[in-house]
């Protein structure tokens, strides 16, 4: 605990209450495939003014922090929530991609992926390996890059509206990993046209009053069923705000309802009431309010449906993903890294032409259990 204690300047004892209150967690599993790596720990909720997923790093070239992700407010409505938060400060209006959070790191000679918990993920790391080169570490060694890993090949939200088979990285920002400081949206756009970066696209700049421009970016990407959109001050000095659309709304809904055991009511009812004020914002005919309506129970309804007649027909629910990998070891590490996260899998191994297809199968307990409680007469609550 002394060099976790030092880097977040708290005494020995702290450190170590804080591993007592689980807090404090391992964010590694000790192998060779990382190499630079002695021993890490991750915050698992906010710590003073530490974020949820700030990882310490105790490497072969010194102890290093890197700061969690901030957690992005959400706007409901768009007037008069914009003007409020950015006054008169130009904005960019930038793809809020579907996909999951990470930030790619230099610790030592090689990369590293930082999942939004804190967690080292082995898979992540291996393709951030493959797609990222090394050399923009070289001139900015404090930073890092904060990317949506995005593609069918993910182990956490497969999404196919990209038409990107295996797993790709778009940069959206980069931050001092001491300070979680970001650069300004001009100079990411520069630095990733220099180091050849996929870029998360903006959409639009301009100002917070500009309604009609903002909802024709949200109308084009919730027919082109994406997620929505992350508001930034181009000097990025105010706090994004983000947005999604109607489609991710049900999309969410959809996904949630299918495994509503494992997923809390609070996510289900934010996602319904996103959808209630959207409605009432963009003043819909009656024809537009039908069609949503119908989108938001089918979602609610199909998924649910369909689970309780597997269910019903002794099949068991599982959420399923085609992961791609480039080698046995890291195949074999990511297993333990499921398991430390006490998930309950299967795999199958598809192909090993080249390259290795997996199938991971999550076992969704709850819902499994839900339903077939209630199949063989056991009440709700």
């Amino acid at each position: 605990m002394n060099f976790v204690a030092k880097a977040l300047n708290l005494s020995v004892s702290a450190a170590e209450r804080l591993e007592e209150r689980n807090i404090l967690r391992k964010a590694i599993i000790k192998h060779p495939f990382f190499p630079d790596v002695i021993e890490a720990f991750r915050l698992d909720k906010k710590f003073g003014f530490y974020e949820d997923g700030t990882v310490v790093v105790k490497a072969t070239d010194g102890v290093r922090v890197f700061r969690g992700f901030p957690k992005i407010r959400r706007a409901l409505v768009l007037n008069p929530t914009l003007k409020k938060h950015f006054g008169d400060r130009e904005i960019a209006l930038e793809e809020k991609m579907n996909g999951y959070n990470v930030r790619v790191v230099k610790i030592g000679e090689n990369l590293y992926s930082i999942t939004r918990r804190g967690l080292i993920c082995p898979y992540t790391t291996e393709k951030a390996r493959e797609s990222i080169e090394s050399d923009f570490f070289e001139d900015y060694p404090d930073y890092m890059l904060c990317c949506e890993a995005v593609g069918l090949a993910s182990p956490y939200v497969p999404n196919e509206v990209y038409g990107i088979e295996g797993l790709d990285f778009f940069l959206f920002d980069i931050r001092n990993s001491r300070t979680n400081e970001s650069l300004s949206v001009r100079e990411k756009e520069e630095i990733a046209e220099s180091y050849g970066f996929r870029i998360a696209r903006v959409y639009l700049t301009t100002h917070p009053d500009d309604f009609n421009g903002i909802k024709e970016v949200i109308d084009e990407l919730n027919s082109n069923r994406r997620e929505g959109v992350v508001f930034k001050d181009i000097e990025m000095k105010v706090d994004p705000l983000k947005y999604t659309t109607s489609s991710a709304n049900t999309s969410d809904l959809h996904y949630a309802f299918r495994y509503f055991g494992e997923y809390a009511r609070d996510f289900m009812l934010a996602r319904i009431v996103r959808e209630a004020f959207q409605s009432f914002e963009f003043h819909e005919s009656c024809e537009e309010f039908n069609e949503r309506c119908l989108r938001l129970g089918k979602a609610i309804l199909e998924p649910m449906i369909s689970s309780i007649r597997e269910c019903s027909e002794g099949k068991t629910i599982y959420d399923e993903s085609v992961l791609i990998f480039s080698s046995h070891e890291v195949l074999e590490l990511f297993k333990q890294h499921l398991r430390l996260l006490g998930v309950d899998f299967k795999v199958e191994i598809l192909d090993e032409n080249g390259e290795i297809r997996v199938k991971f199968k999550r076992v969704m307990r709850s819902t499994n259990d839900r339903i077939r409680g209630i199949l063989n007469g056991s009440t709700w609550r």
